[in-house]
């Protein structure tokens, strides 16, 4: 039996703040979406353009209040596919993205609009 990675979710409140934060930030674009009939949900699934791989950014209409993260670790991390960390650092340095920085593991983090972290790792040499 084997597998291969499908999608990754996030639940989300406000669907288009999100998709702009994605487009902006990490250049994803949406490659399909499901909407139920009578409008009580969304998926939107944003792709790199690269793989197959795609996160999935679930709305929910009648979900009453913000989602608790809690001190839940999980996150999605991107690998940058050329050497230049110190440009798109600088970049969401100045979209005010930036939630967390580990310079001695030369990683750091962004967060979306619902607090979702985010890890941007550096190219493999």
């Amino acid at each position: 039996m084997t597998f291969s990675f499908n999608h990754y979710n996030y639940n989300v409140l406000d669907l288009e703040k999100s998709m702009t934060f994605y487009a902006e930030a990490l250049g994803l674009k949406e490659v399909r979406r499901k909407e139920a009939p009578d409008g009580s949900w969304k998926l939107v699934y944003l792709g790199d353009g690269e793989s197959d791989f795609t996160l999935e950014l679930t709305w929910l209409r009648d979900h009453p209040q913000e989602y608790e993260l809690g001190e839940n670790e999980t996150h999605l991390a991107l690998r940058l596919d050329t050497d230049n960390y110190e440009e798109v650092h600088d970049y969401h340095k100045e979209l005010g993205v930036i939630c967390y920085e580990n310079p001695e593991m030369g990683i750091y983090f962004i967060h979306d609009p619902d607090d979702y972290w985010i890890e941007i790792l550096r190219c493999k040499k």
